[in-house]
C-alpha cells in the first residue's frame, strides 16, 4: 500500500510538469482510442460474420427458386404424359392395326373429336409427339412410329435407361425430317399400362428450351446463377446462350461460392451460385458508411472535440486580447457572440458590461452633442437648397403665365389651356413641402396630365375619373395616382392605333380604400404581366437603381412605406384588350390626419 503511494505521488508529480495539450491527447489514446478500436474491431467482425451468414441463407433461397422453377416446368409435362398415359381410348388407337390409310384418318378424328387428347396436346411453349410400334400408323398430327425414331440418340439413351419416365438435356445434330438441330429440353415417357399390352408406345414431350432459358436470366436474382450437368452449362442468369450451338462446357465450378444438386426424372443437375466469398476489401466497401460512421463516430468526432476543447480556452482568451487593444478608439467595442458559462466566459460579459456602460456616457457627453450639430448644419443647408430650387420654378411659372396671356390675346384658346395645365403639373411637382397630397388635388393633376395627352393623342383618348363622395380627402403619396395613370398612357393607349379608353375609380370597399385605374390599351403578355406584379408586390429601394418602370416601384414603395407595408397591389391584363391595375389600403391603417372621411 506503502509503495502504491509513493508510486501515484511521482506520478502526479511527473503529470504536472506536462503541458495540458499533452495530458489531453494522453487520456485520449489510452482512455477513449485503444477502447474503441477493440470496440470497434469486435463490431467489425460480427458484422462480417453476420454478412457472411445472411450471403449463405440468401444463396440457399436462391437456388430453391431456382430448382422450383425449372421443376415447375418439367412437373407441367409430366402431368400432361400421364393425362396420356391413362387415355384407354389413346391407347386402343395405338394398337389399332389399319388396313388403308383413309381408315386411319377416319379413327384419327374420332379420336380427337371424341377424347379430351388435342386440348392436352396443344400446350403452350412444348411439342408433344406420341410413337407407336404400329407400321400402319400414319406419320403426322402430333404421332409417328418407332421405327423413325430406333436410331435417335435421345430414344436410345431413354430405353437405356430403364426408366418409365425420363428427363433429357441433349444437343440434336442429326438434321433428321423431324428433328432440327438444336438444344432440346425432352421429357419422355412409356405408355404401356399392362403385360399384355405388347404394341411398344411412349410420348416425347419437347420443353421451349429458349422459354426456359430466357425465364431463368430475367430473374432479378441477387447472385449470378449456373445450372449445368456436370461439365455442361445448361442455362445461366447471365443468358447469351446460344440454342443452336452445343452445350458449353462449365470450368467455373470451383469458382462458386454455393452449390446444390438435384435429380430431375433421371437427370443428376446441379446449381452453382457466385459472388459469395467477395473478400473482406469487397465485404468493407459494401459496409463503407456504416465503418465511416464508426470512425466519424470514435476516431474523428473525439479529436474534433479535443481540438474544440483545447480552442475554446487559447481562442477566447486571444478575443479579450484584441478587444483590448482597441480601447484608444473613440468608443469600447464589444465583445460578440460570447459563449460559455466558465470564468473566461463570465469575464467576456463583465468586460461587454463595462463597455456599454463606458460607451453610453461618451453617447451622452460627446456623440449626442455633436449628433445636434450636424443636424443644425444639415437642417441650414437644406434651407438654402429649398430657396435655390425655389428660384427656377419661379422663373419657369412667370414665363408659362407669360406665354399663357400672349395665346389668350392671339385667341389660342386651346395652346393657353394646354399650357395652363401645364403649369398645374409643374407646380405640383416642384411642390415637395410634404410627401402627401389629397385624392382631390391628386385627382386634380390627373386631370391635367389627361388634358395634355389628350393633346396629343386627339380622339384616340377619352377617359373618365370618378372618386366616391367622402374620399377626396384621404391624404395619400404624392403623384402616386398619376404614376398609375401615366403607365396607362405610355404602355397602354399609345401602344395601340385604334381609340381607347383610361377610368380611374375610388371608392370605399370593406374597410379599405380602393384605387382603379383601367386602360382599354393594348395590354400585356403573360410573362410582362408578372414582371410587373412582382415589382408592385416586391418593391423596395434596391429597385429604385435599377433600369425600367421605377415609377411603378416608387409609388408602389411609397404607399407600402405610408401603410405600414399593408397596401395590396393587383393587375390584369388582356393582349388586345387592355390592363387593370387594383390598389387596396386598409382604412384603418392610414395614420390619422392623413385621411378624413
Amino acid at each position: 500500500m506503502m509503495k502504491f503511494s509513493v508510486l501515484q505521488d511521482k506520478f502526479e508529480n511527473w503529470l504536472s510538469n506536462v503541458s495540458l495539450r499533452k495530458k489531453m491527447w494522453g487520456l485520449y489514446v489510452f482512455c477513449v482510442l485503444i477502447p474503441l478500436i477493440l470496440t470497434d474491431g469486435v463490431i467489425l467482425y460480427s458484422l462480417i460474420y453476420a454478412e457472411h451468414t445472411r450471403l449463405r441463407h440468401a444463396m440457399e433461397n436462391q437456388a430453391s427458386a431456382v430448382q422450383y422453377n425449372i421443376s415447375s416446368y418439367i412437373e407441367s409435362a409430366s402431368s400432361s404424359a400421364k393425362s396420356l398415359y391413362m387415355n384407354e381410348n389413346l391407347r386402343g388407337f395405338l394398337n389399332t392395326r389399319y388396313e388403308t390409310p383413309y381408315d386411319y384418318v377416319v379413327q384419327y378424328q374420332a379420336l380427337m373429336q371424341n377424347t379430351l387428347l388435342a386440348d392436352s396436346m396443344g400446350l403452350d411453349d412444348t411439342k408433344i409427339t406420341i410413337y407407336a410400334d404400329n407400321e400402319t400408323l400414319v406419320r403426322g398430327g402430333g404421332l409417328g412410329r418407332i421405327s423413325d425414331i430406333r436410331n435417335t440418340p435421345w430414344y436410345q439413351t431413354f430405353m437405356q435407361s430403364g426408366q418409365d419416365r425420363r428427363l433429357l438435356f441433349f444437343y440434336d445434330d442429326l438434321n433428321s425430317p423431324y428433328e432440327e438441330k438444336e438444344r432440346k429440353i425432352l421429357f419422355l415417357r412409356k405408355l404401356n399400362r399392362i403385360l399384355s399390352d405388347t404394341t411398344e408406345k411412349l410420348v416425347k414431350i419437347e420443353i421451349n428450351y429458349g422459354t426456359l432459358e430466357r425465364n431463368i436470366s430475367s430473374m432479378n436474382y441477387e447472385f449470378p446463377v449456373s445450372v449445368c450437368r456436370g461439365n455442361e452449362l445448361m442455362f445461366s442468369s447471365a443468358g447469351g446462350n446460344n440454342a443452336g450451338e452445343p452445350f458449353e462446357k462449365f470450368l467455373s465450378a470451383d469458382q462458386a461460392g454455393y452449390e446444390k444438386d438435384f435429380t430431375l426424372y433421371g437427370e443428376e443437375l446441379q446449381i452453382y451460385l457466385f459472388n459469395i466469398e467477395n473478400g473482406i476489401l469487397a465485404l468493407l466497401w459494401k459496409n463503407l458508411p456504416w465503418i465511416a460512421l464508426l470512425l466519424l463516430i470514435n476516431i474523428i468526432l473525439p479529436q474534433v472535440l479535443m481540438n474544440s476543447l483545447g480552442k475554446s480556452i487559447t481562442r477566447r482568451i486571444h478575443r479579450l486580447s484584441l478587444v483590448f487593444e482597441q480601447v484608444n478608439n473613440e468608443t469600447l467595442p464589444k465583445i460578440e457572440n460570447v459563449s460559455g458559462a466558465d470564468e473566461i466566459g463570465k469575464l467576456m460579459e463583465n468586460y461587454n458590461h463595462m463597455a456599454d456602460r463606458t460607451n453610453g456616457l461618451i453617447q451622452t457627453v460627446y456623440k449626442d452633442r455633436l449628433k445636434e450639430q450636424e443636424i443644425n448644419i444639415a437642417r441650414q443647408r437644406a434651407e438654402l437648397l429649398a430657396l435655390h430650387s425655389q428660384i427656377n420654378p419661379h422663373f419657369l411659372f412667370n414665363a408659362l403665365e407669360s406665354i399663357r396671356m400672349h395665346s389668350i390675346l392671339k385667341e389660342e384658346f386651346e395652346t393657353a389651356k394646354m399650357v395652363e395645365k401645364l403649369a398645374v403639373m409643374e407646380r405640383q411637382n416642384v411642390d415637395w413641402g410634404s410627401d402627401f397630397n389629397t385624392i382631390d388635388g391628386e385627382m386634380q393633376f390627373v386631370e391635367a396630365y389627361l388634358e395634355l395627352q389628350k393633346y396629343r393623342f386627339g380622339e384616340r383618348l377619352s377617359y373618365r375619373l370618378e372618386v366616391e363622395k367622402g374620399c377626396a380627402n384621404i391624404q395619400i403619396p404624392k403623384l402616386t395616382i398619376t404614376t398609375f395613370v401615366e403607365n396607362a398612357c405610355v404602355h397602354g393607349i399609345e401602344s395601340k392605333a385604334t381609340p381607347g379608353w383610361i377610368f380611374v375609380r375610388i371608392y370605399r370597399e370593406n374597410q379599405e380604400l380602393v384605387i382603379e385605374v383601367e386602360d382599354t390599351g393594348g395590354g400585356m403578355e403573360e410573362e410582362e404581366l408578372a414582371a410587373l406584379r412582382a415589382r408592385m408586390e416586391n418593391a423596395s429601394i434596391e429597385m429604385l437603381q435599377e433600369s425600367g418602370r421605377i415609377g411603378i416601384v416608387n409609388a408602389c414603395l411609397r404607399m407600402k412605406m405610408m401603410t405600414k407595408d399593408s397596401a395590396r397591389f393587383f393587375a390584369e391584363s388582356e393582349k388586345g384588350i387592355g390592363t387593370t391595375v387594383l390598389i387596396r389600403i386598409p382604412l384603418d391603417h392610414i395614420a390619422e390626419g392623413e385621411r378624413i372621411c
